[in-house]
């Protein structure tokens, strides 16, 4: 974790505190909290999720030879997928249905293949950027998972 460069490392890391203290409000917390650690949790994890894209898409756009030779396709479409995914995990609170432990549990499952997006991508990002990934995406789709175990 060394090779990352000091900002994006502790921001990043910083990242995982929202979940993380949801995971312990949701475990060991007043039982009063525990509807809004859930909507927190998901909240958090839709909004991250969504991010990913959106950092995707930057990195299509700002990668004007590949989209010349259109070997970028694949990435245009990946980064517009998060946020539908996101807000396909929400539709079930949204009519009522069974929420919301089957949301976090899809919306942990796809920030963990998130990660195989973010490999693809590695001629165009920075050397560092899966040593970033890994810990991130693991440990946020990981905690949102837990979320719904709780």
């Amino acid at each position: 974790m060394q090779s990352v460069p000091a900002l994006p490392r502790w921001l990043g890391l910083a990242g995982l505190l929202p979940q993380f203290t949801c995971v312990a409000v949701l475990y060991a917390g007043p039982a009063e909290w525990r509807e809004a650690a859930l909507a927190i949790a998901f909240a958090y994890a839709a909004l991250i999720l969504s991010f990913l894209g959106g950092m995707w898409w930057g990195i299509a756009a700002a990668a004007p030879a590949a989209q010349r030779r259109k070997a970028l396709g694949w990435l245009w479409i990946a980064a517009v997928l998060p946020s539908l995914v996101a807000l396909a995990c929400f539709l079930p609170w949204a009519l009522d249905w069974a929420w919301p432990e089957p949301s976090l549990v899809m919306l942990g499952g796809a920030l963990l293949v998130t990660l195989g997006v973010d490999a693809k991508l590695s001629a165009l990002a920075p050397r560092w950027w899966m040593t970033l990934r890994v810990p991130l995406s693991t440990g946020l789709g990981l905690a949102t998972i837990a979320t719904a175990l709780a």
